[in-house]
């Protein structure tokens, strides 16, 4: 790990950029970073977590103003940027594209002309996004149902499946969020080509932990299994169960993000993930499960059309996709087509040593456009030297956590 770099965060009050900083400074290095000024003056949520306001230089400006942009660097004349700053919850990306797009793109625009106008020359690390595969496809079944859906998929499949994903995986987004982020990826290394930045992508996997934002997936099953145990609700309420995410621990994403600083090669693409898949379903699950539920059996709300699964965690160590990792039943299942789950189920119930608790399903929280699996191959990052640290029920237990805290849950 690199020392006594100067070095400048975008989004640097975000769960990421907060984390990224307290990193950089325990390891010597100094760190400015750009922050929208606040109405209230107050200090952002996460770097009061993290207790590192005080350390950091915070620079204010907006990554929409590029008069902005100019000044930060000015000021902190970076050896390293990390470009952080984004819109990023998906769902909202549907609601309100054209916000999602200025900022995302027009960002990393605004960012990469002010360095080349300054004749600058940072190393500069990109945070791309797995959104960004969008539709990877798994099966046949799989791709057959896509195409009965949208009619047609570009570019098509050269292999099946097509996972794990690497960074040679065909592009295909399907939020205005995906959408942006391949934009500022083919920004960034267009700047490399054209203009010889010293630009680097890296397409991170979901990036989980203690302090994720509360709207994302795996915080809104940490707080209402927390809000379960301590008595202050009777239910899970969630969307798309059948979801299958690349999950990783936020400590091993920020160290890829510093070891592409310091050993990746400008121009390039390197993904980011903990090489395993599990389906959001698992994710409640175990989250019940290191809450203090022992779960026996799931079974569909649906009457008509029951589904049934004994022993849903049952851990499974079979390969797939030329794969081995940590995997429960449930995931097993939906992974080889065996198993879904539909709206029309209306919820599950989960029968567990102390009774039975339902996930209900909430048609609001479905996307019009799903991606229905993720899957890295880190095979490139890895030859840096990069190493998963952190199993699932690492992130699992740190959400846990930080929801003991009333002042969190919600």
């Amino acid at each position: 790990m690199f020392s006594n770099k100067r070095t400048l965060i975008t989004g640097i009050s975000g769960f990421v950029g907060s984390q990224l900083a307290k990193y950089l400074l325990d390891n010597g290095n100094e760190v400015f970073g750009l922050l929208r000024r606040r109405a209230d003056g107050s200090t952002p949520k996460n770097l009061a977590n993290e207790r590192i306001y005080d350390q950091i230089h915070v620079i204010e400006g907006d990554i929409l103003d590029i008069s902005n942009i100019g000044s930060a660097l000015e000021v902190a004349k970076p050896d390293i940027v990390f470009h952080l700053a984004a819109q990023s919850f998906i769902p909202s990306s549907f609601e309100n594209p054209l916000a999602i797009l200025m900022t995302n793109s027009l960002g990393t625009a605004n960012l990469l002309e002010s360095i080349r106008l300054k004749n600058l020359d940072p190393i500069v690390v990109f945070a791309g996004s797995s959104e960004e595969y969008g539709l990877a496809f798994s099966s046949q079944l799989q791709y057959s149902r896509a195409l009965k859906k949208y009619g047609c998929i570009v570019p098509s499949p050269a292999r099946m499946p097509e996972l794990p994903i690497s960074e040679e995986n065909p592009l295909r987004p399907q939020s205005p969020y995906a959408i942006s982020k391949v934009q500022g990826d083919y920004l960034m290394r267009g700047y490399h080509n054209i203009y010889g930045l010293k630009a680097i992508v890296s397409r991170s996997f979901n990036t989980e932990g203690a302090g994720r934002g509360s709207m994302f997936v795996t915080s809104v099953i940490a707080n209402q299994v927390m809000r379960l145990k301590l008595g202050e609700s009777n239910k899970i309420l969630i969307g798309n169960v059948n979801a299958l995410r690349d999950w990783s621990h936020i400590d091993d994403i920020v160290r890829g993000y510093c070891l592409l600083a310091e050993k990746g090669d400008a121009g390039e693409v390197y993904n980011q993930g903990s090489i395993r898949t599990n389906a959001v379903l698992s994710y409640i699950l175990l989250t019940l499960q290191n809450a203090g539920w022992d779960v026996e059996k799931i079974e569909t709300m649906n009457e008509t059309d029951r589904k049934t699964v004994l022993d849903p965690l049952q851990r499974k160590d079979g390969e797939i996709f030329g794969l081995r990792f940590e995997k429960t039943k449930v995931d097993e299942l939906l992974l080889t087509d065996e198993l879904e789950f539909a709206l029309e189920d209306k919820g599950i119930w989960v029968y567990t040593d102390k009774g039975k608790i339902p996930i209900e399903f909430d048609p609001g929280k479905f996307r019009p456009a799903e991606v229905p699996i993720l899957l890295s191959d880190t095979r490139k990052i890895q030859q840096l030297g990069f190493k998963v640290t952190h199993k699932l029920e690492d992130i699992i237990k740190d959400q846990l956590n930080f929801y003991l805290k009333p002042s969190e849950r919600i």
